[in-house]
């Protein structure tokens, strides 16, 4: 049974409550996911998902260090994470606040391991953002996109 993995990094708690959306989603969908901090997290635990989602806040347009972190520790797992579904997500303070390119930073670290990284034509294109506090439009983007990424999990790997 295909399985997946959110993992965050949240100060705030805005990016720890897309998080949890992601993951209920997913999990609704019918992919057993796991949900968790990425300061809680080891770098082996990417080796057990088939699909992984990772969101952080934007600092100077970019992720959070500890984001940042367990990708450089990730290297030493590179070429096993080849074919993951992976995705993004991303919050910032405001407008132009750089969750795009934070989203971007992380599908591309992604996309060096090989994973599947699947965009959306509807809505938030490359991963959910939210300015500040997540709102009900941010949360179904959420939802969106946890369905979305259970269903393609579903179809790579059961």
């Amino acid at each position: 049974m295909a399985k997946g993995l959110v993992l965050y990094y949240s100060r705030s708690g805005n990016t720890k409550a897309m998080a949890n959306a992601i993951a209920d989603a997913m999990q609704k969908a019918g992919l057993s996911t796991k949900c968790k901090s990425v300061t809680d997290t080891n770098v082996n635990e990417l080796l057990d998902a088939d699909a992984i989602v990772v969101g952080s806040p934007t600092y100077y347009g970019r992720a959070a260090a500890p984001i940042a972190a367990l990708f450089d520790e990730s290297v030493s797992k590179h070429g096993k994470l080849d074919g993951k579904v992976g995705a993004a997500f991303s919050s910032s303070a405001n407008i132009g606040g750089g969750n795009e390119t934070t989203i971007c930073e992380i599908n591309n670290m992604m996309l060096i391991h090989g994973m599947v990284v699947q965009g959306d034509p509807q809505g938030d294109h490359y991963g959910p953002v939210s300015i500040g506090k997540p709102d009900e439009r941010v949360l179904n983007q959420c939802a969106r996109r946890g369905q979305r990424i259970a269903e393609l999990t579903q179809k790579l790997f059961e």
